[in-house]
């Protein structure tokens, strides 16, 4: 196979992907980070929640004796740019089995002031000595084959507020919840998709962080439109996942006061639950 054909099939790996470089902190002072929000993830203008939650946890696997995300709750203060940004973290408690930090995104405005962006608690463990136990009554999404689903690249316009990131994910959302795409929204709230990154790096703890938030919002099917930011997002990693393809299935089940919530499940091909969320955001009615 030629040199060229071969690169353009090679998969990119955990620890050596887009993904990776766009989330790479580098640490100036203990507890202190530098990093480059990068413009490949915004949606309108605006750094993805997730990835933006990304960023912020693997400043913390750094600062925490642990390296992995157990349980993250962040509040979105004010929108994130891409460009410059600073991380500062504080270790709240460390044990034997779980470590406790802090972590807050700031920028600098327009009149040269720090804001800060973003603000998370998150407890890190290690997902690799967990028991393998598993007694539950959740199930994986029934999604159909991926090649009869459909992603930003099926459309013949821009799929509305996908904007840049739409190039960096493998999504394929299931036709049961793309009505709002063609007019005809169903008026639920749910939202499924196959998801993985377009270079093919396989999921990994910090992805996870971004997939609960990557999809289309559900107001889109309840037959809202517009940006939908995020208010406070808590992410529950529950195992490693494997490789290949995820599944993830967003429901709302209330839309009041201009607010809305999204249940998230994130299901690996080896049929395990292996991330859940539950964020609060607003609607921009109107």
């Amino acid at each position: 196979m030629p040199e060229a054909a071969s690169a353009q099939t090679a998969r990119a790996t955990i620890g050596d992907s887009e993904f990776d470089r766009d989330t790479a902190v580098t640490r100036r002072a203990p507890g202190v980070y530098d990093t480059e929000l990068s413009a490949g993830w915004t949606v309108i203008g605006a750094v993805n929640g997730g990835y933006l939650l990304a960023v912020l946890g693997r400043a913390l696997a750094d600062a925490l004796p642990h390296g992995d995300p157990f349980s993250v709750s962040a509040h979105y203060l004010t929108a994130s740019r891409p460009g410059p940004a600073v991380v500062r973290t504080d270790v709240v408690r460390t044990g034997r089995s779980l470590s406790t930090g802090t972590a807050s995104l700031f920028q600098y405005d327009d009149d040269g002031q720090e804001v800060e962006r973003i603000r998370v608690l998150a407890s890190y463990g290690d997902l690799d000595t967990l028991p393998d136990d598993v007694r539950t009554t959740a199930e994986p999404p029934a999604l159909p084959p991926m090649h009869q689903c459909f992603g930003p690249q099926d459309a013949p316009a821009p799929v509305p507020g996908s904007s840049a990131i739409a190039d960096r994910l493998m999504l394929k959302l299931d036709p049961a919840t793309l009505g709002w795409a063609l007019g005809a929204p169903s008026g639920k709230g749910e939202m499924r998709s196959w998801f993985g990154l377009a270079d093919g790096r396989d999921a990994d703890p910090l992805a996870l962080l971004l997939a609960v938030d990557a999809l289309p919002p559900t107001a889109f099917e309840i037959g809202l439109s517009g940006w939908v930011p995020t208010v406070e997002l808590t992410v529950h990693v529950r195992c490693r996942p494997a490789p290949g393809p995820l599944r993830v299935s967003i429901t709302t089940r209330n839309m009041a006061g201009g607010f809305l919530e999204e249940d998230a499940e994130v299901w690996d091909s080896a049929d395990r639950l292996v991330a859940q969320s539950r964020q609060l955001a607003s609607v921009r009615l109107g």
